[in-house]
């Protein structure tokens, strides 16, 4: 049987929300340093010398924290479904890409329930598993587990019309 395999029944890409927008970072940072700078002058004045550095670490250990949630939020999953194949192509800053690709007839999407912050949605083939969207909300993942269902349904309609 012939399949056409231009077409895609999912094509998605799933990042994580961002927390805050580089102004709102750099408004926060503000903040940050004025008030440790403000309150290491205060300290300084009576004396406590010391505190005033360590004022300026704190701000600088904020700075790192909010540096690493931003290189954690430039990861991204892009799945797509078509007849043949879904494909998984994973990519974290820094890091080369994770590409795999399984066949669309023997691979089950399956969903921890109840679904919780716990819940891994996974899809599977044989005696592998790939977590896909450990930063969805459960919602998230419970309507997107669903809608690749849906995709991995149709694609496999279009490859058996009769069901089999």
């Amino acid at each position: 049987m012939e399949t056409s395999d231009n077409i895609l029944y999912m094509d998605a890409v799933l990042t994580p929300n961002a927390s805050l927008s580089p102004r709102a970072f750099a408004v926060i940072m503000t903040l940050v340093g004025v008030f440790s700078f403000a309150a290491g002058i205060l300290y300084l004045t009576v004396g406590a010398w010391p505190v005033f550095g360590f004022f300026g670490l704190d701000a600088l250990a904020i700075w790192y924290a909010f540096r690493l949630s931003f290189r954690a939020q430039k990861q991204e999953t892009r799945i797509t479904v078509d007849a043949e194949t879904v494909r998984l192509r994973h990519a974290q800053s820094g890091r080369a890409y994770k590409d795999v690709s399984l066949p669309t007839a023997f691979v089950r999407v399956e969903l921890d329930e109840p679904v919780t912050l716990q819940s891994w949605l996974r899809i599977e083939h044989r005696d592998r598993a790939f977590i896909i969207g450990r930063f969805l909300t459960p919602d998230e993942r419970r309507s997107f587990a669903n809608a690749l269902r849906t995709a991995i349904r149709r694609a496999r309609m279009e490859r058996y019309p009769t069901g089999g």
